[in-house]
């Protein structure tokens, strides 16, 4: 399970984060998603909404993970925010609780840089 669920994270953040292909969340997230950002709505149609705003105000927004940690239904994700040329813009770590191979939770830590 822990190794499905890396999977998983993994498929969401090339395709939604850096392909920035914003209907892969329908795969990856489920509906009644939790956000503990108090920066997103609640939901996996608030993060969809939250984040096509994003990729269109930055259109090079990437992030690049550095280590994946999972323990039972939980997957946590150290990643670093780059610009173009590679240069580091803050490091994050996300983490999240899987339902039947879906994000069903989520918190994070920003360090900006």
């Amino acid at each position: 399970m822990q190794e499905k669920n890396k999977e998983v994270v993994r498929a969401l953040y090339k395709e939604f984060f850096n392909d920035h292909v914003v209907e892969s969340a329908d795969k990856y997230v489920r509906e009644d998603y939790i956000q503990h950002n108090p920066g997103v709505a609640q939901g996996r149609e608030a993060l969809k909404n939250a984040f096509a705003e994003k990729f269109i105000e930055h259109p090079d927004f990437k992030l690049d993970i550095k280590m994946m940690v999972a323990d039972g239904d939980m997957v946590w994700v150290y990643l670093k925010n780059v610009d173009p040329e590679g240069n580091t813009k803050c490091r994050v770590v996300d983490m999240y609780r899987l339902v039947d191979g879906k994000l069903a939770e989520h918190w994070d830590v920003l360090q900006p840089c």
